[in-house]
């Protein structure tokens, strides 16, 4: 099946009746699905503990028992986190393709690689276990998604080059992100030639409700655009971007994304000029204003990554209150497993003494410390 529209529908954030996200609500996730199908787009994204472990069932009742097999296509994926044995590889995929009724899945990943997890599907042969599952026709195509740096993307590709897909976390704010580096690993994909997915384009709806100086820089722009649209154009507009995912919650998301990009208009000059400008504004009003220049890193007693945790910390910070998971967490939790954490800190502010910035680092690694540890 061709694929010829960038959009993907995300199902980890689908519409709820009340506070529990696997209390789905079926009847707006039926007509959402069924509107995203009408207007020409195919890619549906779902994983084991999406909706807490609802998202799955799910594609069965609103896409797999209602729409022709050959007018959509599915991904789900493996996570580390629920893999003890060897046999928990097949109990989880079998009992997906039951929950999903998809018969088989267009694409599966390998999900969420990073320093932690990667020990596990090392040492459960998940890569072999996965090429196997192609053999047999149980899945079209194979790839992982990842949260982690760059230099660790490379050495991953480099092992796997059975890999077809990556998924990334691209958005505009964490484009020259230290911690996160967007850019950094959206490079290497694209060195390697290898198709990025993107995820988290609005970064859990952050990029939806900016400070009101860049929502009138936007609507000065292009009075006609939604706000979310800026943030998902600017990475359909990267060469090499296969897909971008988008966690449509309600009826009024799928409207307006389907809307633009149906005809996706790349971002030009100007636009990237106002976008990075934008950049400027939300990093302003962050918590810790570091500019990540790393002078206090060298003589730090405890090897503590300052800047990337400032970095992360500021990064969620950001985030929209009430949006539940975000990726940070796991992001400092990778960043300090062969490092200082935060709470390492014994305040021998000799980072205090090289900082060009004057910061008070001891202080904000309290914050730090208590924010992560909780």
């Amino acid at each position: 099946m061709e694929m010829d529209k960038k959009l993907g529908f995300g199902l980890m954030r689908l519409p709820a009746l009340d506070a529990d996200p696997g209390n789905i609500d079926i009847e707006q996730t039926c007509k959402m699905v069924d509107t995203f199908l009408e207007r020409g787009f195919t890619y549906f994204d779902t994983a084991w503990m999406y909706c807490n472990f609802k998202s799955e069932d799910a594609v069965k009742t609103c896409l797999t028992s209602r729409h022709p097999r050959d007018k959509y296509t599915i991904t789900t994926k493996l996570h580390a986190g629920f893999l003890q044995t060897k046999e928990d590889r097949d109990k989880i995929f079998n009992t997906q393709l039951e929950k999903t009724g998809a018969g088989y899945f267009d694409y599966y990943w390998i999900h969420d690689i990073n320093s932690h997890s990667i020990e596990v599907y090392d040492k459960l042969d998940c890569f072999q276990w996965l090429v196997e599952k192609k053999k047999a026709g149980l899945v079209k195509h194979i790839g992982f998604s990842f949260h982690d740096n760059a230099d660790l993307l490379e050495k991953v590709i480099t092992a796997h080059p059975e890999f077809e897909y990556v998924q990334l976390q691209i958005n505009y704010l964490d484009w020259e992100s230290p911690a996160i580096q967007s850019r950094k690993c959206y490079e290497v994909a694209v060195k390697h030639n290898l198709p990025v997915i993107v995820m988290e384009p609005v970064k859990g709806g952050t990029l939806a409700k900016v400070p009101q100086e860049v929502e009138e820089m936007f609507k000065a722009y292009r009075p006609e655009a939604s706000i979310p649209s800026w943030a998902i154009r600017f990475v359909a507009s990267l060469p090499g971007v296969y897909m971008v995912l988008s966690g449509m919650s309600n009826m009024e998301q799928m409207l307006d994304n389907t809307g633009y990009m149906q005809e996706m208009v790349p971002v030009n000059e100007e636009e990237k000029a106002i976008i990075a400008k934008a950049v400027r504004i939300i990093n302003g009003s962050i918590a810790i204003p570091c500019t990540g220049c790393e002078y206090c890193v060298p003589g730090c007693p405890k090897k503590i990554p300052i800047p990337k945790c400032f970095s992360l910390y500021n990064a969620d910070k950001q985030e929209v209150e009430g949006k539940g998971w975000t990726p940070q967490r796991e992001y400092y939790d990778n960043l300090v497993m062969n490092t200082g954490k935060a709470s390492d800190c014994v305040k021998c502010k000799k980072c205090e003494g090289v900082c060009p910035q004057h910061l008070p680092i001891t202080e904000y690694l309290e914050d730090v410390a208590a924010y992560f540890g909780k």
